[in-house]
């Protein structure tokens, strides 16, 4: 009896027992009293802080703090009121500010990264909670730091937890906007003095090591900007990859906020914009200029998560000494998901400051020097810097910098308006044959772009007029009432001889035949244009016979073409869809008072096509690979110009149809001086093809260009054939 009675007061005594919240925070109080009292009691200063209990003092705060949140549910717990109202979060600031003992500030960091990441009622609105989370980020960055990784990992929560309630943002930023100002003005002086050591600029060209050794002053740099961006981008420059990829992650979860007025205060009371084109800025300079512009141009597309994976490195170095250039279209790559990511407000200052910092600031000064080698470098650096652009905020500030914002006809004499883009045309006419293949790919890359304005700079705006036809002579809405004008320039040139002799026993040897060609008057529709066996026809009977070798090779006719044409016009209609491009050609106006001018690029584009049988091979392959993606751009205008063989043009005014014409009569009188003609063409396709050695072969220059001429008609065949309705084929 005695012992049940001894149970029973025991079990009465356990349900007694004072409540579990008493417990906590006499437990709570006791464990942060035991902190603070090793400091009264402690007079060993350099006993490093995990030798004493202080570390698992901190963890029981933390699990006592998160198990009274799930027990009081909304309520505020007694012990978090206790470490607000005694403001223990600012004294432990204060201690791992001190380091004392040392490795505080590692505890300090790792506690605030526990308690914002595991509490889950918001807490960065309150002033005990964001002031001392204000200053441990002020203790992030310094120099020589030996907490890079609890910095990162603390600074990633509090992001974090800013992405989850956004308006706590201005809370944890800095007040004095007018300080910010300051501060971004002197960190811009300091960023041109050491943007302009770098190895890529003209000045003070110097070797790789050289660029290493500037890379490894920017990183360890003293911070002169307080605040979470600066720390963040610093963080971000940090050579252990998970550091610097969680650093750049909570910059992207700040950014991609998409409230607008949490956008403004990054862009306005930040040197966010800044400090990003600063760094971008910094690793452009890091490029050596003794890069092959090949191994510039073959580069491949990368995404800026990829420089932190296993196999970075050593992808990086098996580039051939390219991990500058790695780290730099890595950077590119994040800034452009950064724009990607942000408000409008907030990307296009990202953007802009982009524009002005490194396009204007650098790049620019670049292209208009004199230097032949600098020219070359950055003009590869350009046009792989515009195919890694994928944002369109980017990519317009972009266009802004090559081609202006002009949209009326241009003037031949217009040489000053846009001194970059007329430079950047010359280059494509330099007299380095490599200077003009790297800028015409900048133009290439250009047309692939996504954005109206590049074809209406470049070229549409001089078509718009129509003024390049000859006002009665027919097509659109005027053919009906012009017909013995268009029949009788038909029948010109069906009479001419360059062309007769294709129509008959042609001996393509089944390989490539031409298409059906319905008698002149026949091939009349009210409705429709010249039929479609004329447009292709027209192409494919250029070439003269004698000059021909694609039909004496398997697969190289005409009809390999039209697969890729295909697949370009359905690209190019993709990226038109919504550019409200009209449908037909515009009503011929009135002849004008000047006469037409195709304008800067094309003049250009001409200029080089008239002299494909001169001009090395690989350069008359990008002239012509730039025009064939022009001429696939479904624009009723460019479609009439580039492939209607049969329009009247106005006085002065040449197409690319009769700009071929013209090549094909030089061709003509200059082949019937090599004997063996279509031999010799076959040994230099073949050796093209990779079959045979090069060896020499007299004319070859003359004879590359036949072929790429050859190759360049019957693509332009395909593309007019993809080109018109289906009910016209």
């Amino acid at each position: 009896m005695d012992m049940f009675n001894k149970v029973t007061a025991f079990l009465q005594q356990a349900l007694e027992t004072r409540e579990p919240s008493i417990d906590l925070l006499d437990s709570f109080v006791d464990h942060w009293k035991a902190i603070t009292n090793y400091y009264i009691e402690t007079t060993d200063e350099s006993r490093p802080v995990k030798h004493t209990d202080i570390p698992w003092r901190l963890k029981q705060m933390l699990d006592i703090l998160v198990y009274e949140e799930k027990q009081e549910g909304e309520e505020t717990g007694p012990c978090m009121e206790y470490l607000l109202q005694h403001k223990i979060l600012e004294t432990l600031c204060t201690l791992g500010k001190a380091q004392y003992p040392p490795g505080m500030s590692q505890q300090v960091m790792l506690f605030f990264s526990k308690v914002l990441g595991q509490i889950q009622k918001p807490m960065l609105h309150l002033i005990n909670v964001y002031r001392p989370v204000q200053k441990l980020i002020q203790l992030c960055g310094l120099p020589e730091s030996q907490t890079e990784k609890e910095e990162s990992q603390f600074l990633f929560v509090v992001c974090t937890r800013v992405k989850k309630d956004p308006y706590v943002l201005h809370y944890i930023l800095e007040d004095s906007k007018e300080i910010q100002k300051q501060r971004s003005s002197s960190t811009s002086e300091e960023a041109l003095e050491e943007g302009c050591s770098g190895p890529s600029c003209p000045e003070r060209a110097s070797s790789s090591s050289g660029a290493a050794r500037t890379e490894a002053h920017h990183s360890s740099s003293p911070q002169t900007v307080k605040g979470i961006i600066p720390v963040l981008i610093h963080l971000g420059k940090c050579q252990k990859s998970r550091i610097a990829l969680r650093a750049l992650e909570s910059l992207l979860l700040l950014v991609s906020l998409p409230q607008e007025d949490t956008a403004q205060l990054l862009a306005e009371r930040t040197p966010l914009c800044h400090l990003l084109a600063q760094r971008l800025t910094e690793l452009y300079c890091l490029i050596p200029t003794t890069l092959d512009p090949a191994d510039i141009n073959s580069f491949p597309n990368i995404q800026w998560r990829t420089q932190f994976t296993e196999d970075s490195a050593e992808e990086s170095q098996s580039l051939r000494g390219c991990e500058h250039i790695y780290r730099f279209f890595s950077f590119l790559d994040y800034c452009n998901q950064l724009i990607n990511d942000a408000p409008k407000v907030l990307a296009v200052k990202m953007a802009k400051a982009i524009h002005d910092q490194w396009l204007m600031g650098i790049i620019e000064p670049h292209l208009l020097q004199m230097s032949e080698v600098g020219v070359l470098v950055h003009t590869a650096l350009l046009s792989c810097s515009l195919r890694h652009t994928h944002s369109p905020v980017l990519l317009e500030e972009f266009v802004q910098f090559l081609l202006g914002s002009d949209t009326q006809c241009e003037q031949r004499d217009d040489t000053h308006s846009h001194i970059l883009r007329y430079r950047l045309i010359e280059h494509c006419n330099h007299i380095s044959d490599e200077i003009s293949i790297t800028t015409l790919r900048v133009f290439e890359e250009l047309l692939q772009k996504p954005n109206k304005h590049i074809l209406t700079n470049l070229v549409l705006r001089n078509l718009e007029k129509r003024s390049y036809r000859l006002p009665g002579s027919g097509g659109g809405d005027e053919r009906q009432g012009s017909e013995p004008d268009l029949l009788e320039e038909s029948d010109d040139l069906e009479e001419d001889p360059f062309f007769t002799d294709m129509y008959e026993d042609s001996g393509f040897g089944g390989q490539e035949t031409l298409l059906s060609l319905p008698s002149v008057r026949q091939r009349r529709n009210p409705n429709t244009d010249i039929q479609v066996a004329d447009f292709v026809n027209s192409f494919l009977c250029l070439v003269p016979q004698e000059a021909k070798t694609s039909h004496l090779v398997q697969e190289a006719g005409y009809e390999t073409y039209v697969h890729d044409a295909h697949r370009m016009l359905k690209e190019c209609t993709a990226l038109s869809m919504e550019w409200n491009w009209p449908e037909s050609v515009k009503t011929l106006e009135s002849p004008s008072a000047t006469d037409f001018y195709e304008g800067h690029f094309l003049k250009m584009l001409f200029d080089r096509i008239a002299r494909i049988l001169e001009q090395p091979y690989e350069l008359n392959l990008q002239v012509t690979s730039v025009l064939s993606k022009l001429a696939v751009f479904p624009h009723p205008h460019l479609h009439e110009y580039l492939l209607d063989p049969y329009i009247s043009l106005s006085p002065g005014a040449r197409s690319l149809f009769s700009t071929l014409v013209r090549v094909i009569g030089e061709l003509m009188q200059q082949i019937q001086h090599i004997p063996n003609v279509t031999e010799r063409l076959m040994i230099i396709r073949r050796q093209l093809m990779g079959e045979e050695e090069e060896t020499m072969v007299d004319h070859a220059t003359l004879l590359k260009g036949v072929i790429v001429l050859e190759e360049f008609c019957k693509e332009l065949a395909a593309i007019a054939f993809v080109k018109l309705p289906v009910e016209q084929q």
